[in-house]
């Protein structure tokens, strides 16, 4: 009586390595990493503002000033000196990246969703409702996005939630085309025909099968765009147009100090490098996902 033969375990076949998450590729990666700590840092610092500095950001000190009434230079009192009325410029910019951050999340968010929306319906539906979309989508890629900003923020009265508002009108249109295009091709997969022919309602296709598998491209585009945010409401600022004083924003501690820059430098040299800080953070984080994200890039990490 025959016996049939059993795969020794030398001869079994072994089981493919386990690919490293997400996480342990980012790590592997030193100026992701350094972006990363960029980004922490700041946070940090946004967050814990209250406790880091014994001071407000709106507290104006007669000790604060020279004889003369000139700032001071950076000491072991303040560390990054003061401004020109005697206020702690640590404290401000500390107050001014929280500012930074919820702007550069809440006008990111909308963007990503609108620009989502819009590339998703164009992209899935086609025919004369996506090309209408992509026509309007083209005609605000037209208008320089800071003109546009320029124009919508001296039509409203400028605040924190408005200067968001304002700058994710104008930074949706790149994700709309990024998505529509990806969308346009997923739309035209043969799992998805298989989904319309088996009766599929379009809320199905759209939520079980379409966006996930834009999920990698919206995390991508939303961290790239924090730092266009970030120096967008920047530039708004220092032109007077955007987060309006006393609430401290990198951006007008800039505006409010630039007669300073030669007597002064360090008023617009800090504020300045913590504008670059956060924004050369995030595009170095995006960078390292996108390349990891992409499924072109895989079997290179």
């Amino acid at each position: 009586m025959s016996h049939s033969p059993t795969a020794s375990p030398e001869t079994a076949p072994a089981a493919p390595a386990r690919r490293p998450g997400v996480v342990a590729r980012l790590a592997r990666r030193p100026l992701a990493v350094a972006g990363l700590a960029c980004v922490v840092l700041i946070v940090l610092g946004a967050v814990l503002a209250p406790y880091a500095t014994p001071y407000s950001p709106d507290e104006q000190m007669f000790d604060g000033l020279t004889l003369e009434g000139s700032p001071l230079p950076p000491d072991a009192r303040f560390w990054l000196g003061t401004d020109l009325l005697g206020r702690d410029l640590l404290t401000r910019i500390l107050y001014g990246a929280r500012t930074s951050l919820v702007i550069g999340l809440v006008a990111n968010g909308i963007a990503l969703t609108i620009g989502t929306l819009v590339g998703v319906t164009a992209g899935y539906f086609g025919g004369w409702i996506g090309s209408l979309l992509m026509r309007f989508t083209d005609l605000m890629m037209a208008f320089p996005a800071l003109l546009l900003a320029i124009c919508l923020a001296a039509v409203f009265q400028p605040s924190l939630w408005i200067v968001a508002l304002v700058i994710a009108l104008v930074n949706w249109v790149q994700t709309a085309r990024i998505i529509y295009t990806e969308t346009s091709a997923l739309a035209r997969r043969e799992f998805i025909d298989a989904e319309r022919t088996l009766g599929a309602s379009t809320a199905r296709i759209l939520f079980r099968h379409i966006l996930p598998h834009l999920v990698p491209t919206i995390i991508v585009w939303g961290t790239l765009g924090i730092s266009t945010t970030v120096l967008l409401e920047a530039t708004l600022s220092y032109l007077g147009i955007g987060v309006q004083p006393p609430t401290p924003s990198w951006g007008n501690i800039i505006f409010e100090n630039q007669t300073y820059f030669q007597t002064a430098p360090w008023l617009v040299f800090f504020p300045g490098a913590a504008i670059l800080m956060l924004a050369l953070g995030f595009n170095l984080v995006g960078d390292a996902l996108r390349d990891i994200l992409d499924p072109t890039q895989r079997g290179r990490d």
